[in-house]
């Protein structure tokens, strides 16, 4: 079954999200192509798909973490997603959203949602693609500020240009649903 929905998700993926043409990238890096998960993760069978494959990349940590979350806008819509899915879990997840500037005002907070973990909880980063790690990174960063324990990041996409080693030198685990060569050569 995982294999039939990652299949579904790539061609979701080329329909909707994949565009070859010359960008700049947030990293500042210039590449021939653009992959706007954004289309992917807005669009109902998109998000259903990235949620599904999502948890089984998560389910032999079960009981082990206790949500997942990441930079607001990217990660948002698989948060919340994954959360709801997990509901048949014995510890189901719960979701966060990491701003990228704090809250100006009220509690000034980066993270919304920690009222939901206590410190020192596991949890997952999720990321929409990963290029060099940095977005990434910036999220850890984040999460840990607000004290949860960061396992690791689990990505739509790896585009395959030094994200995974940039991570994996920091200690953390990439896990990721597709690769660029599997959007580009399948």
């Amino acid at each position: 079954m995982a294999t039939n929905l990652k299949q579904e998700l790539i061609q979701l993926i080329r329909e909707k999200s994949y565009e070859k043409r010359e960008v700049t990238l947030s990293s500042g890096l210039k590449s021939d192509f653009y992959v706007d998960m954004k289309q992917t993760l807005l669009h109902a069978k998109g998000i259903s798909l990235v949620a599904q494959l999502m948890l089984q990349e998560l389910k032999s940590l079960e009981g082990h973490i206790r949500g997942v979350g990441g930079l607001t806008m990217g990660a948002d819509p698989m948060s919340t997603a994954v959360s709801m899915l997990s509901l048949n879990w014995k510890s189901p997840l719960h979701a966060f959203y990491i701003r990228k500037e704090p809250k100006g005002h009220g509690t000034n907070q980066w993270v919304e949602g920690i009222k939901n973990f206590s410190p020192g909880d596991k949890v997952y980063i999720l990321e929409d693609v990963v290029t060099t790690g940095g977005s990434s990174l910036k999220a850890v960063e984040r999460a840990q500020l607000a004290g949860l324990d960061v396992l690791g990041i689990l990505t739509c996409v790896d585009r395959e240009e030094g994200g995974r080693e940039h991570i994996e030198k920091q200690g953390l685990k990439l896990l990721s649903l597709v690769t660029k060569t599997e959007i580009v050569n399948n």
